[in-house]
Order: C-alpha cells, then structure tokens, then sequence
C-alpha cells in the first residue's frame, strides 16, 4: 500500500494526525561513515525523506532510543556468544 493511501486512512479517523511519509533505514552499514547510496542522489530531500539509523530509531522512540537498541543487541550477543559460535561452528568446516 501506498504511503498516500496510508496517510489518507490516519486522516480519515483524525483530521489532525501528524504523518510522516519517509524513507527509513534502520541500519547504517557505513558506520561510522553517513549513509550514501548513489542511487538516492537526486532522487529524495535527503533532509526530509529519509531517516537512516539513529535518526529513524530516535524518531520512533525518543532522543537516546538508537544508543539504548545497541546497547541491547550488545548486551545479547555478550550473554549469546557461546550458542552464536556453536551455530556458526557448522558452517566453517
């Protein structure tokens, strides 16, 4: 569905809703670089319609949101490490 036909279902049940159409990118493989990919060059206001990682998630959750996710995903693979290597073990031989 489109970002158009979603606005217009939020809108139809609050005339004052705020929407925000946008491209998002939960993840910056180029960290600690800024996310470029040629192919948006142009084609988005990368100000307005795009949100690349830590910008996306504190949009969704508040100022610190990104920081408190990594912190999470880090805290898992330290508690995980052993059955992460194990399963990964498999695949080396």
């Amino acid at each position: 569905m489109s970002a158009t036909v979603w606005a217009g279902i939020a809108l139809t049940t609050d005339k004052n809703a705020k929407i925000h159409t946008l491209i998002a990118i939960p993840y910056n493989p180029y960290e600690p670089q800024p996310y470029q990919f040629w192919t948006l060059a142009g084609m988005l206001d990368l100000e307005q319609e795009l949100m690349v990682a830590e910008k996306f998630w504190d949009f969704l959750g508040g100022e610190g949101a990104y920081n408190d996710l990594l912190d999470c995903f880090e805290q898992a693979g330290m508690e995980l490490r052993p059955e992460i290597d194990e399963y990964f073990a498999r695949f080396n031989k």
